[in-house]
């Protein structure tokens, strides 16, 4: 991973849950956006215009860091039985 460039200005908690949901609304004419909800909060993400390389990147990273989140939730639930 990179550093960052800019400072960080706000930090936003999403706590998931029951109700929470992750979905992809891809559209022929237009960037797709990744939705977030979280309940109370929802989150949309979508590039600015015609998609770019590095939107792509982007996207790949959020899906490396997607699975490892869900690797380490699914380890930390696993010891949670186990107890």
């Amino acid at each position: 991973m990179t550093r960052r460039r800019t400072p960080r200005r706000r930090v936003i908690r999403l706590t998931t849950g029951q109700e929470a949901r992750a979905t992809c609304h891809p559209y022929p004419y237009r960037s797709p956006v990744l939705a977030l909800d979280c309940g109370a909060t929802t989150v949309l993400l979508t590039s600015d215009g015609k998609p770019t390389l590095e939107d792509l990147a982007f996207a790949r990273q959020l899906v490396a860091a997607a699975t490892r989140y869900a690797l380490a939730i699914e380890s930390h639930s696993t010891k949670e039985i186990a107890a």
